[in-house]
């Protein structure tokens, strides 16, 4: 059905299949956040003319992939939860300098 590569393994659907809502929620806030990543680097960076060309695409297509699966949280007569923060992401963004060069910033 989905073309995937390798089976999966049962034990991850017993437990996906237990945690369904707070999965799809967290799939939903990850779209989210790469098409809000898109829409800050385009108010970041106006005057690159292609990176907001590209960040616009992105921008669209990750707020599509987000209403799809809205609408299947939807479907399954589930709520979009809260977003929760992650830990990991907290710790990873103590490496990114703040201020300085808004191009280093960028690379």
């Amino acid at each position: 059905m989905l073309g995937l590569k390798l089976p999966t393994d049962p034990r991850w659907v017993n437990i996906a299949e237990k945690n369904i809502e707070e999965i799809l929620t967290d799939h939903a806030y990850c779209e989210q956040k790469a098409a809000s990543t898109a829409i800050s680097l385009i108010v970041g960076y106006p005057e690159k003319s292609d990176l907001v060309d590209k960040m616009t695409a992105l921008a669209r297509e990750e707020m599509g992939h987000f209403q799809m699966v809205y609408k299947r949280i939807i479907k399954r007569g589930l709520v979009l939860g809260r977003e929760r923060k992650d830990a990991y992401v907290g710790q990873l963004k103590q490496f990114f300098p703040k201020g300085g060069d808004r191009e280093l910033r960028l690379i």
